[in-house]
């Protein structure tokens, strides 16, 4: 199958994500830009971009998809010992440009380099200043040491990126945003696609036909619009260790 170049123009609409390849899993399309219309349409249709610099915009809609179920995600018992213990602080919003820096920077296990590129790290700072991209930042002190974000659209959270700059940072900010969304009634953080580290953190994997399902519901449904910052007030990470978080 020939892979699908995308037009210029950033409303021209993806192809049918059941079109995807299998080998690469997913890829779907290549071309066209990072605009914010088209991102936001990509989402909307369970798709993402995925590519090194020095390559076209490739687009990605995998089967499975790796997703987190908000409700099911909880603290193993010595980690929730470790955030009892912890004078860590959760904020949202307040370091987007930094988390995303972050990650780009983050050594990942088995990948050289990074597909965060300026282009990329541009595209989802201009989502951020439109209300739609969001971040929750993990501090020790004034010290950034975890993080995690994504794009919102309605009323789900399409994960993007999360590190660690000391043990556990990231592992509590996910956990952050699970109870952030799950106060909300938002039930899924889309992961993507699967690795071992994310099945550690309680990643499982959806049909891709039941993701494209969910994610039409829960883009269609309403969600206050805007920075995170007026809606969650910082908070200790210590709650994130208690059974009732």
């Amino acid at each position: 199958m020939r892979l699908p170049i995308l037009p210029a123009d950033p409303g021209a609409g993806f192809p049918d994500p059941s079109r995807a390849l299998r080998a690469p899993n997913g890829l779907l399309a290549a071309g066209g830009d990072l605009h914010p219309a088209r991102l936001l349409d990509a989402y909307r249709h369970g798709i993402f971009p995925w590519y090194s610099e020095g390559e076209p915009v490739l687009w990605w809609s995998p089967d499975p998809r790796a997703v987190f179920e908000v409700a099911s995600l909880r603290p193993p018992s010595r980690f929730g010992r470790t955030l009892r213990r912890s004078d860590w602080e959760v904020r949202v919003d307040t370091a987007f440009a930094d988390v995303v820096r972050a990650c780009a920077t983050a050594p990942r296990p088995g990948q050289n380099g990074t597909w965060i590129g300026a282009a990329m790290a541009a595209a989802y700072q201009h989502l951020h200043r439109l209300g739609h991209a969001h971040s929750v930042e993990v501090f020790a002190g004034d010290r950034l040491v975890g993080g995690i974000y994504g794009v919102t659209i309605g009323r789900m959270f399409f994960g993007e990126s999360m590190f660690s700059g000391v043990s556990g940072g990231s592992k509590a900010a996910l956990l952050a945003l699970a109870r952030i969304l799950a106060g909300w009634g938002w039930p899924l953080i889309d992961a993507q696609v699967e690795n071992p580290h994310l099945r550690t953190l309680g990643a499982v994997l959806m049909p891709r036909p039941a993701f494209l399902r969910a994610v039409e519901e829960l883009v269609a449904l309403s969600a206050p619009a805007g920075s995170w910052q007026g809606r969650v007030a910082p908070f200790p990470a210590r709650v994130l260790g208690l059974r009732e978080a």
